[in-house]
């Protein structure tokens, strides 16, 4: 096994210090190396450093920075935070253990200064030490040996905050120790009140006492202690003629019991928040148990998970933005879409509150390549966004001549109703202007069924999704069948959906009949000229599910959670990505009349079609000849095995008799299979969208006409406990086992729990 050679550095004798940025360096040491590999466990590694350090290894604490980020430290508590800490740096040029003896005593990072505030952001820079527990990495990381160095801090004097968990009611020294002189009193600067308020706030939960305000303006901030009869003070003003903050007078005395303070009262949401921002940047994972853990670990604060959640709301509106700010934006953000991406569709509606309602986009790369080269065929789905404000995404997708996903707009509503499918559908319709006969894949509940012929008329096709079919028929035969009966009549649904001759449709329905008349009544009232091949009329070129666009799906479920704004310069950021890359590979496509997924099809036929025999014509239908007797109508483009209509690529029928009448079966494959149909898809770019905030804080006067509307954030709704429930369909080898009373024959129920007399 190669071993990874890094240079081993011993952190003895130095000293942190904190740069302007909030980020920690160390100065001073001496080196040291130790081997280890996969196998090794920490005990073995702690062995080793005690015996090189010259203390105990049941008393030391592990710690090292995340890679790339100099601000947070990672505990090392378990053999497997040992692990993960190897795996986590495997890429890193050298990984630098700090070591600290249990029962050194912690002090303050070097006050070295980092701004104009003396002393206050060099002692707040080093955020609280939180848990390795939490970093997952993947089991292939451990494939190579490594060498760590290691970080021995001196045990008097040592600059490096703890992380040590209270057991037995031993108090060990906490993280917030290190804003013990976070506030050294009279003319300590600061660079705004915010910044003041928050170090004071760090400064009583580290002294364990709780304050109130005298005064708290724009002009001055004078606190006193909480307690009754306390002299603690505390008075912060501007300092003249600059925008710094001066701390002008300050009575340091408690003569108050502090160990008595409630915590929780010190624990605010903020206050929570700005403190695990850099771990939840790092983790957006970090789960709100974990961050009561890591709180009443560090800071011996108790949090409910509540309080908890609703600090890590704050933390990641601290890092994204805020939601309500983003809804403001909208009208702005829609500007610039049109603006940068001009033919594209983006348009909102806001309720008589002004509260937001809808939201539909659709960029000019995605109309023009669906009307240039996709075939008349969209999907229509939704997806839930579990957001901080919920709601649905409805989306339309298309297949590109590789049957890949294109997505061709979206929307975002508060739910999946009729009404909000009426007004998607009618900026579609809008939006594409196609003179084309479309077929939609799409669900029959939900308002889809009445809302296409609503907006499209009787002219377009709705092919029912099989998936929601298939969900909705297994879910009313539940409880009714046992599991080999609602197996069968499964399997013979979907043999029906699928079969292309009416011979072969009729059949699989009459094996429904026999096992259940109740079955087959209900397979011949869901209206199967919708999903049945045999006699749907439009071309959904054998797209049977809705669910086509899962790949789009994938991308709001990484991005569902931000502000709405963010949510979709996420989406169009994907989109802009994928329609490059598919740019990229056609430029590196073999010149060819199909794409290289039909052109395979069409040369299988090709080889099938050399073993048929066809007789003369008559007219324009042919008989073909093989295993069977099939009529191909070569100026109808029909074959009666129903292959060609279904596909949009001839047949093995239809080529024996293309090649017959001396002709190139290319001249009959449908021009939406070409690479010239995958180019004309792909032929525009999706534009980037400027920062939104950024440019409206540059722009002089930025209020286009729709500015003078204003957006606020939608009421929120309160999601029912547990996990969400899963709309998929079981497949029909997983139809969960019913069980079947051996007495009676009932289902639900076995022979032990049967109500029934013997």
């Amino acid at each position: 096994m190669a071993t990874k050679k890094v240079i081993a550095i011993c952190q003895s004798g130095g000293e942190f210090v904190t740069n302007k940025d909030g980020s920690l360096a160390y100065s001073g040491g001496d080196a040291y190396a130790i081997d280890i590999d996969q196998d090794t466990s920490m005990s073995d590694f702690k062995s080793e450093l005690a015996e090189n350090f010259g203390f105990s290894w049941d008393t030391m604490t592990l710690k090292y920075f995340l890679p790339g980020n100099k601000k947070t430290l990672i505990t090392i508590s378990k053999d497997k935070d040992f692990k993960r800490m190897v795996s986590f740096s495997a890429d890193a040029a050298n990984v630098e253990i700090f070591v600290l003896p249990e029962e050194a005593d912690a002090r303050n990072v070097s006050n070295m200064p980092a701004s104009r505030s003396s002393r206050t952001t060099a002692s707040e820079a080093v955020v609280p030490v939180v848990s390795g527990g939490d970093i997952v990495v993947g089991d292939d990381m451990m494939a190579n040996d490594f060498q760590i160095e290691i970080g021995m801090m001196p045990e008097e004097d040592s600059p490096l905050p703890c992380n040590f968990v209270l057991t037995d009611e031993k108090q060990h020294i906490k993280a917030a120790q290190q804003w013990e002189n976070a506030i050294t009193g009279v003319d300590q600067r600061f660079n705004s009140f915010t910044e003041f308020r928050d170090v004071l706030h760090k400064y009583s939960i580290a002294h364990g006492f709780t304050y109130k305000y005298k005064k708290n303006d724009s002009h001055r901030v004078s606190v006193k202690c909480k307690a009754q009869g306390c002299p603690w003070r505390i008075t912060a003003s501007r300092l003249s003629t600059t925008q710094l903050i001066c701390i002008k007078k300050m009575n340091s005395r408690h003569t108050c019991e502090r160990a008595v303070v409630k915590a929780g009262y010190r624990a605010t949401r903020g206050w929570i928040g700005s403190i695990i921002k850099e771990k939840l940047k790092a983790f957006p994972d970090y789960k709100p148990k974990d961050i009561a853990e890591d709180i009443k670990r560090e800071y011996g604060i108790q949090l409910n998970y509540s309080q908890a959640w609703r600090a890590k709301e704050i933390a990641r509106e601290q890092l994204q933005g805020s939601y309500k700010e983003a809804y403001s934006q909208l009208p702005f953000f829609c500007e610039k879409i049109r603006e940068t991406n001009p033919g594209s569709i983006a348009t909102f509606m806001t309720k008589e509150d002004s509260s937001f309602h809808r939201l539909f986009i659709s960029f000019y790369a995605s109309i023009s390549g669906f009307r240039q080269g996709c075939r008349p065929l969209l999907f229509l789905d939704s997806a839930v966004l579990n957001s901080k404000y919920q709601g649905v995404m409805l989306v339309a997708t298309a297949p590109d001549a590789e049957d890949g996903i294109f997505p061709v707009a979206f929307a975002v509503v508060d739910s999946e109703t009729e009404e909000n499918w009426v007004w998607f559908l009618e900026n579609l319709k809008l939006a594409l202007d196609d003179p084309r006969t479309i077929t939609f894949v799409a669900d029959f509940q939900n308002g889809q069924k009445n809302a296409l012929p609503l907006v499209f008329g009787k002219g377009q096709h709705h092919a029912y999704c099989l998936r929601h079919l298939a969900e909705k028929l297994n879910t009313d035969l539940q409880g009714q069948f046992s599991h080999e009966a609602r197996r069968f009549m499964l399997n013979d649904f979907y043999a029906a959906a699928y079969a292309t001759q009416p011979e072969a449709y009729y059949r699989s329905l009459e094996n429904i009949k026999n096992i259940s008349p109740d079955a087959y009544t209900w397979v011949i009232e869901s209206e199967p000229f919708h999903w049945a091949n045999a006699l749907f009329e439009g071309e959904r070129y054998n797209h049977m599910n809705s669910t086509f666009g899962l790949d789009f799906y994938s991308w709001v479920s990484e991005a569902h959670e931000l502000p709405i704004t963010q949510m979709i310069d996420q989406l169009r950021a994907k989109l802009m990505q994928s329609i490059y890359t598919r740019q990229v590979q056609f430029r590196e496509l073999i010149v060819t009349t199909l794409t290289p997924t039909n052109e395979e099809k069409l040369q299988k036929e090709i080889e099938l079609a050399r073993s048929l025999q066809v007789s003369a014509p008559h007219n324009s239908l042919f008989e073909v000849h093989g295993e069977s007797l099939n009529l191909v109508d070569i100026n109808q483009c029909d074959c009666d095995c129903k292959v060609w209509r279904l596909t949009g690529l001839p047949c093995s029928h239809a080529i024996a008799v293309i090649e017959c009448i001396e002709k190139s079966p290319y001249e009959y494959c449908s021009r939406y299979f070409t690479l010239e149909s995958y180019r004309l898809t792909y032929a525009e770019s999706i534009n980037p969208v400027p920062n939104h905030t950024m440019t409206m804080m540059m722009v002089e006067d930025p209020q286009p006409v729709e500015m003078v509307v204003s957006v606020t954030p939608p009421p929120t709704r309160r999601t029912p406990p547990g996990r969400p429930k899963s709309k998929q369909v079981e497949p029909l080898d997983m139809i969960k086992r019913q069980l079947q009373c051996s007495n009676c024959k009932g289902l639900g129920h076995n022979k032990k729990t049967c109500k029934a007399v013997s």
